[in-house]
């Protein structure tokens, strides 16, 4: 018999909310980890982004709430970024409609005193990044005496930012009695060693093997030489606006996703957005805004918005570079494929990354098909400086794998005799001294 969310035995105000915006049936995620929340038992849920996790968790503790009470929290949720406590702040909003339950959605980027005074009415649900709620609470704006319920969301990604040392300070000043949840798209040991510190006793509820992409996304990469084909290539896949109808591409660093915005801007029909962390905070959250409201056709990220980024129907994603991050790759293509639809994820490596792919092909527990660059596209010559620093990775790549490995011109430097070098410095004082005449000459 197929759970529904009535058998999942969620409120009436939220069930009418539900049937408004489409949710139909629950996803796999919501109907194996809404029944555990609700016993009152601490959660470890381990779901692919994209599969309905966070109304997994906040559905029950809607129903648990029941409805608006006090003026403190008795939920707090905790995310890695402010896109993503934006994000979540939204979805409350959207699942609320016929409820009274009241939240709040806080971040850093902007001054404190806005949200204390957010907060202020009484607020049932806090949404926060760690920092920020920090600050609410040692400026006296913030009780958390009254939290009953505590959800850890993207626990991997809390790890990668080093929240460990603001999670253990939020833990001392919560109370002892009270439900831990924790979501994460990856299970590493790394996560598991916070479950366990954090969670005491708890129950694990997986969808899905750890770090497997949604199965509706279509997978492909590109073996591109260098950058500036890299560019050409990008620029004419989104010359098809008829496939390429809604794109994030994600850079690795602020420099390549302003060099890509360039291009794309330039060469590409339709708004084009860029996001990343020198953005100031209404920069980004209107570029988010406008790419969710369909008026900007691609978007260029860094990781920044890896999570937390909800749009629906967008076609493909990008990855211009492999993200420092292995993890991070499954959290990119997640923002496609979403709520059962399909998408497209495109990976560009270059040969400094292919070391990289394999670490990820690993994690992902699969072979990413390679596609043939297109004829149309012009393949540029790899200039000596780029090449230069590829070959600098790979020699540092198979040190790791060995680390006897010496370095690719050790051998002809270890060759050279004591005599070879005095030649070496001789010759090297002669051009010198040839040099310092012709100056003087002219």
């Amino acid at each position: 018999m197929k759970k529904t969310f009535e058998s999942l035995k969620i409120s009436k105000s939220i069930l009418k909310g539900l049937g408004e915006i489409g949710f139909i049936k629950p996803s796999p995620i919501q109907s194996k980890a809404i029944p555990v929340i609700s016993s009152g038992a601490n959660v470890v849920g381990i779901a692919q982004t994209g599969t309905g996790k966070t109304a997994a968790y906040l559905l029950p503790l809607f129903t648990k709430l029941v409805k608006a009470e006090g003026v403190d929290p008795r939920v707090v949720v905790l995310v890695p970024t402010r896109e993503l406590s934006m994000q979540v702040g939204e979805d409350i909003e959207e699942l609320t409609p016929y409820s009274d339950i009241r939240y709040a959605a806080v971040f850093g980027g902007i001054g404190w005193t806005k949200h204390a005074a957010l907060i202020e009415p009484g607020i049932d649900i806090l949404v926060a990044t760690p920092g920020r709620l920090w600050d609410l609470h040692k400026t006296g704006y913030l009780s958390l005496k009254k939290v009953k319920y505590l959800v850890i969301d993207e626990a991997d990604r809390m790890l990668d930012m080093g929240f460990m040392p603001q999670l253990r300070q939020i833990f001392e000043i919560l109370p002892a009695k009270r439900q831990n949840l924790l979501f994460s798209a990856t299970f590493s040991e790394k996560v598991e060693g916070m479950a366990q510190e954090f969670l005491d006793h708890f129950e694990r509820v997986e969808v899905s093997k750890s770090a497997t992409p949604a199965r509706l996304v279509k997978q492909r990469l590109y073996k591109v030489p260098n950058y500036r084909t890299k560019l050409n290539l990008v620029r004419h896949l989104l010359e098809n606006e008829e496939q390429f109808t809604r794109v994030i591409l994600f850079a690795k660093t602020k420099e390549h996703a302003e060099g890509i915005f360039k291009v794309v801007k330039r060469k590409t029909e339709g708004e084009v957005r860029i996001l990343h962390s020198n953005k100031g905070q209404s920069s980004r959250i209107n570029a988010i805004k406008a790419f969710k409201d369909g008026e900007v056709r691609v978007l260029i990220s860094t990781d920044v918005s890896a999570r937390g980024l909800d749009a629906s129907q967008v076609s493909h994603v990008i990855n211009f570079d492999i993200p420092p991050r292995y993890e991070d790759y499954v959290h990119r293509i997640g923002r496609t494929a979403r709520a059962g639809n399909k998408g497209v994820a495109l990976t560009l490596v270059d040969p400094s990354e292919e070391w990289h792919l394999e670490k990820i092909e690993k994690l992902i527990r699969m072979e990413i098909p390679v596609n043939d660059i297109p004829e149309e596209v012009e393949i540029i010559p790899t200039e000596f400086d780029e090449n230069q620093k590829q070959l600098r990775e790979i020699d540092r790549q198979k040190k790791i794998d060995n680390p006897d490995y010496q370095g690719a011109f050790h051998e002809k430097k270890r060759k050279l005799s004591a005599k070879d070098m005095g030649k070496y410095t001789d010759k090297f004082k002669r051009t010198k001294k040839r040099q310092k005449r012709s100056k003087r000459r002219k």
